[in-house]
């Protein structure tokens, strides 16, 4: 699979000066945590589960989640268990479709093994577990669980822990919160694939909601925690992980697309499209969710949770590495390699000094290498208009 695999090559060519690479279940962890992009969450119970999927797939989808927890009613359970099985039996029966890489998030760590054993060969689809409330008391058991569903069906399976715990939105346990998580995680290393932010969670624990008009990081508690979170689990000395961004709760009550209209992105703006091409936008509902990418970006964080498809082609459309982005990535990796110092960006607007910004300028490659190099007078807005109208 790749990202915007599902536009037409010459629509490709138009917009990326380098395209997307090519990857699968079986690439490299760190290659799988920067590709996630939107996740798409969907509840286990749907009876059109395996239809859901290869659509979604075919629009451009290439992670999904599919839940058995908070999605999904208490009762649901052991329904939407038998559904799931039958579900991804089916998807399985055709190997040569393209699926987006599968998650299943479970309540408890026995799910794991349970699932993995009856999924029989069609486990051969999942990439791994989502867990949640995860916690260094309670995130062990299904760590454990996970290496032994892997060692009994012989296949790589990843962990994606969602921070969502009271303690970790309560300021006196916090830091032992954290603490004990990067503990954990560092014992099961070569298990976690990303760690993921349970934004809604943290907001209940103090009755709190913030609405279409605000980001999480206007929510002070919420960007507190995210900010201690990167902190301790998002260094860029080796000891971090991927971290994604946090749910987007809202969307379009009608999904339609407005009249054309500019709007401000991260693309440069120097080189603006050309005279009559068609930008398209989607309605006001989602301009706090591509405020809270680009928020998202600058804290650290790397994809999205989402639980609405009209939400992913503004997440992978920013996720596209900008022309100015990659030419400033590759000078600074250049100038290190000649022993460091600073020099001026190729576009004129800014320093770019070779120690300070090199593990920056490594994420932007490996960000370029899964979602590509838009060309340099391709913007935001012709990257979402394109996937919206493929």
């Amino acid at each position: 699979m790749r990202h915007f695999g599902h536009l037409a090559e010459d629509v490709r060519s138009r917009l990326f000066l380098r395209e997307p690479a090519a990857f699968d279940r079986g690439s490299e962890a760190a290659v799988l945590a920067t590709a996630l992009g939107a996740t798409l969450y969907s509840p286990a119970t749907r009876t059109t589960l395996a239809a859901d999927i290869r659509k979604q797939a075919a629009r451009g989808v290439v992670s999904m989640v599919l839940c058995l927890e908070d999605a999904i009613a208490d009762h649901e359970v052991p329904a939407a268990e038998a559904n799931l099985v039958v579900q991804l039996a089916e998807l399985a029966d055709d190997p040569s479709q393209q699926l987006p890489l599968l998650f299943v998030r479970v309540r408890a760590a026995h799910q794991i093994t349970d699932l993995v054993g009856r999924l029989g060969p069609a486990v051969a689809l999942l990439t791994g577990f989502v867990v949640p409330k995860f916690t260094e008391d309670g995130g062990g058991a299904f760590l454990e669980a996970l290496t032994a569903a892997e060692a009994a069906c012989g296949q790589r399976l990843f962990a994606m822990p969602v921070l969502e715990s009271p303690e970790l939105a309560h300021l006196e346990s916090r830091r032992d919160t954290l603490s004990g998580v990067a503990r954990l995680l560092e014992k099961h290393r070569e298990r976690i694939l990303a760690v993921r932010l349970g934004v809604t969670d943290l907001c209940s624990a103090y009755g709190l909601r913030r609405s279409p008009d605000l980001t999480a990081y206007d929510v002070a508690l919420v960007a507190g925690v995210i900010g201690d979170v990167v902190n301790v689990l998002g260094r860029a000395d080796g000891s971090g992980y991927t971290i994604t961004g946090p749910v987007w709760e809202y969307f379009p009550v009608q999904e339609r697309i407005f009249k054309p209209q500019l709007r401000r992105t991260p693309f440069a703006e120097a080189h603006p499209p050309a005279e009559g091409l068609r930008q398209q936008i989607i309605e006001h509902d989602l301009d706090g969710l591509i405020r809270e990418i680009e928020l998202d970006r600058a804290n650290g964080l790397l994809g999205k949770t989402c639980i609405h498809p009209s939400h992913v082609p503004a997440v992978h459309a920013l996720s596209v590495v900008t022309h100015e982005e990659y030419s400033d990535a590759q000078d600074i990796l250049a100038q290190s390699r000649g022993g460091g110092g600073v020099l001026r960006s190729a576009y004129t607007n800014k320093m770019n000094e070779a120690k300070p910004h090199r593990a920056w300028a490594e994420r932007v490659l490996l960000r370029a290498e899964v979602f590509g190099v838009a060309r340099e007078e391709v913007s935001f807005a012709e990257l979402l208009s394109a996937c919206l109208c493929p």
